[in-house]
């Protein structure tokens, strides 16, 4: 991971069409701006190049019927590498099993989202210096969010970590989380009062209420429970960061200025961020450059 963070600095730098020659194809069968499009342009900053279907659910012969199966090993004959979104968990599982080229999970249902996970604790890294020796709130739908449930797998390869969960009472994290991160002797609670931890947080990780993955009844006991609202700013310490997957929606209710001003907000900067992860991540699988190299940057 710390060699990942290492090369994606050094990519900032320029490419230098590395992956000149190869192909990626990405199949989003669930809408997607910020992760399709970074890693069609990770690829293209490589000196790649990208064969695409937007919405593979409605405009790629599932339409017709054809199995996840059959569409990866034909499309694994055209291309390098794929990058796979879909609405149901476990198909990117399924994916990487029968294709005969690398196969890379930009997110299954409400399963994981890995990339999305690399590029937050890359973010993390850039932003406080450090991958251990914090304290992280995540807020929002913990039940439906795959990206909270990536990041929390992350931190298991962490020390001194402490995570507060906050979420309206239907949507907690998963037990299985849970259980992960008692394995792996990572401090976590679940509390209910926003304003009561937000002073003492380094990472405040902001997630939507995810509509499209629940009822309406579910949805309405769901939204609005927790704002970040310039109030709440004024709990938060200076030297703390607030990150969001995007896109943000009800939960984020501050001036644009202070949006764009203030440095504790990096959920922008996270998501370029994703552009140079991803591109490190392209260069490892189809470049092979910095696989079996040494970790060269201390755990602090």
């Amino acid at each position: 991971m710390l060699t990942l963070f290492q090369r994606a600095d050094h990519l900032r730098k320029g490419s230098h069409e590395l992956l000149r020659g190869k192909i990626l194809a990405t199949l989003f069968y669930e809408p997607s701006t910020r992760t399709r499009l970074s890693f069609e342009s990770a690829m293209l900053k490589l000196g790649g190049q990208v064969i695409t279907t937007e919405n593979a659910k409605e405009f790629s012969s599932a339409v017709k019927g054809e199995s996840m199966e059959d569409t990866v090993r034909v499309v694994g004959s055209y291309a390098d590498a794929i990058v796979i979104r879909h609405f149901e968990e476990g198909m990117a599982k399924r994916a990487a099993a029968i294709s005969p080229i690398p196969v890379i999970n930009a997110g299954d249902g409400k399963g994981q989202h890995p990339t999305q996970a690399m590029l937050d604790m890359y973010t993390i890294y850039r932003e406080l210096g450090r991958i251990d020796k914090f304290k992280i709130i995540m807020v929002g739908d913990l039940a439906h969010g795959r990206t909270t449930r990536s990041l929390s797998y992350l931190f298991g390869k962490c020390k001194n970590i402490e995570i507060i969960f906050i979420s309206p009472e239907h949507l907690k994290i998963g037990e299985d989380i849970k259980e992960y991160l008692d394995r792996h002797q990572i401090s976590w609670k679940e509390e209910q009062d926003l304003n009561k931890v937000l002073p003492d947080a380094d990472i405040i990780y902001l997630t939507r209420i995810q509509k499209e993955r629940m009822s309406q009844e579910q949805y309405e006991n769901g939204k609005g429970k927790y704002i970040l609202t310039p109030d709440k700013m004024s709990l938060i310490k200076p030297t703390a960061r607030i990150l969001h997957p995007l896109p943000h929606v009800e939960e984020i209710a501050i001036p644009l200025e202070m949006e764009q001003n203030d440095p504790r907000i990096a959920y922008f900067r996270q998501a370029e961020n994703g552009l140079y992860m991803r591109m490190a991540l392209l260069e490892m699988l189809l470049n092979k450059r910095i696989k079996g190299t040494k970790d060269t940057l201390p755990l602090e």
